[in-house]
């Protein structure tokens, strides 16, 4: 299971767009994937309507699976996995390696 929410700053440990950081945008927790913001650009053809009557391409990110994705702590500058602490319904999300508490 993943503690990740959307707003995260993640970055990606794998894959062609590795070492880059983003805004993680949407979760699909069923199909295990993450949109992040300007990671896994593609380019997207849109055809002729009424909205866009120019057509054309444009450039838009496409999801990456949960597993090329860590949490970015901003302190030490590197991805972090992340763990929970508390009981019940008050649990808060602490990064594993310094035990800090992450800012929701």
């Amino acid at each position: 299971m993943s503690r990740l929410r959307k707003g995260d700053t993640v970055v990606m440990i794998a894959g062609a767009d590795r070492g880059k950081t983003g805004r993680l945008l949407g979760l699909d927790r069923k199909n295990g994937r993450v949109l992040i913001e300007g990671v896994n650009m593609k380019w997207k053809h849109v055809q002729k309507s009424q909205d866009n009557p120019q057509g054309g391409r444009t450039r838009r990110e496409y999801p990456v699976d949960i597993s090329n994705v860590a949490y970015y702590d901003a302190e030490s500058g590197k991805g972090v996995r992340l763990g929970a602490k508390g009981t019940g319904r008050e649990k808060t999300r602490i990064m594993l390696p310094s035990g800090k508490a992450v800012e929701s």
